[in-house]
């Protein structure tokens, strides 16, 4: 085992992110890669006497009430574009924004809310496709450019599908090459793979007593040969890995599950897969074993809820230490050594009320608190260093839980009911 940990950190020594260029687009939840790290440079890296200006909010820029809907929905953005969701009412939409000025370009109904509460899914763009997921599990294929709908699917009618609890379906779909990868949590369909460009069915994963979907979104994963899908089901199944080709089940893991809500979306590097949920449950640190022919799944370490418990603000992984808000309901900063299971700092006193979610660009980490206060911290390992603080400005706002977005020096927040752009970049 010692040889296979040791091998597991030259994977960890090659799979730490290396950015050359600067990011494009933000083409689906927590970016390209699902981890919520952007590569942004020249921002701002004390907010004690200079603080992001707004450039724009979208409820102002198009006229109030029939902006983008209410929602929990993050943003995606491709092309020039940005892409969000929102319920008008008792039914569902996805929209696209000018990424430039928010105005909006088009909006499209892709079926009903589950219970005018609002969608949970950041729509994923692939090329000149948009999919995304309504509340009551309607899967849509959208064409980018106005919206019309190319193909959908119902995670009930389709596949049986259900929730682990009453959040109903809050996942992001995931692109893989010529699949589109979903959860809708059915008994003979946990997980699916779907031809991207016309919806037919590849293969369904069988999760029998499963529980239904948790409230995480796909990554992926790939060792010893084995690519495999990660995600979340119920207390039953917990943490579970599918193989890619044919949608197997290859290992699961139920001790960092609960019945309530698995949220937070795992972190993978090399053979390494980092979890953690709120509900008093704790967090993880897996290592996946190629045995006979399958995945074995190792437990390197857990730690129990007082410990370390990450809601649903999501966490980061630099290197070889995460970083989030710990506490359910609540986002205490801390710096935890992934492969120690040592904190290198904290839990800290929280800066502001609630659960906290992480975003990472430029050596800091965003913490967007649920009442909109916005923490900048240092991303080092060496000790807490608060580089300061912003109260978010907008009526409407209401509880902060949709991550924040960063791209070409521009900060997005999503709100219930608009979307407000701030700059981050140093003056010249």
């Amino acid at each position: 085992m010692r040889r296979t940990f040791g091998l597991s950190l030259c994977l960890l020594f090659l799979a730490v992110p290396s950015f050359h260029a600067q990011l494009k687009d933000w083409p689906q939840w927590r970016g390209p890669n699902r981890d919520g790290i952007g590569n942004e440079k020249n921002l701002l890296t004390d907010w004690s006497k200079t603080k992001p200006r707004l450039v724009w909010n979208s409820k102002k820029v198009n006229g109030g009430k029939k902006d983008i809907g209410t929602g929990w929905s993050s943003v995606s953005i491709a092309d020039g574009r940005i892409f969000t969701m929102g319920d008008h009412g008792r039914e569902c939409f996805v929209f696209a924004l000018d990424r430039q000025t928010g105005k909006k370009l088009w909006e499209q109904k892709i079926g009903a809310s589950a219970s005018g509460d609002g969608p949970r899914c950041t729509p994923t763009v692939d090329g000149d496709r948009v999919y995304a997921v309504t509340h009551a599990g309607q899967l849509a294929c959208l064409n980018v450019k106005d919206g019309s709908i190319l193909w959908s699917k119902d995670y009930a009618k389709d596949f049986k599908g259900k929730s682990m609890a009453n959040w109903h379906f809050c996942e992001s779909p995931l692109v893989d090459g010529d699949k589109l990868i979903c959860t809708p949590g059915g008994e003979d369909a946990g997980l699916v793979a779907l031809n991207k460009l016309n919806g037919d069915v590849i293969w369904k994963a069988a999760i029998p007593k499963s529980g239904g979907c948790g409230y995480s979104s796909i990554v992926v994963a790939e060792v010893g040969g084995i690519r495999q899908y990660i995600t979340f089901m119920n207390r039953s199944k917990g943490l579970v890995g599918v193989d890619a080709k044919n949608g197997n089940l290859l290992w699961n893991y139920t001790k960092v599950a609960n019945g309530t809500g698995n949220i937070s979306t795992p972190l993978v590097k090399g053979d390494l897969v980092f979890a953690s949920t709120g509900y008093g449950t704790g967090a993880v640190l897996l290592q996946l074993v190629p045995e006979g022919g399958g995945i074995k799944a190792v437990e390197k370490y857990f730690l129990g809820g007082s410990k370390l418990q990450n809601h649903h603000g999501q966490m980061i992984l630099l290197n070889d230490h995460v970083y989030g808000g710990h506490g359910h309901n609540n986002g205490s900063p801390f710096c935890l050594n992934m492969l120690t299971g040592k904190f290198a700092w904290g839990p800290e006193s929280p800066v502001g009320k609630k659960s906290a979610a992480a975003a990472y660009a430029d050596g800091h980490i965003y913490l967007r608190y649920e009442d909109n206060v916005l923490a900048l911290i240092e991303a080092t390992p060496d000790s807490y260093k608060l580089k300061g603080t912003f109260e978010i400005p907008g009526k409407g706002l209401n509880t902060g839980w949709p991550q924040p977005v960063i791209l070409d020096g521009m900060l997005y927040i999503r709100g219930r009911d608009q979307l407000l752009c701030f700059d981050l970049r140093k003056p010249n």
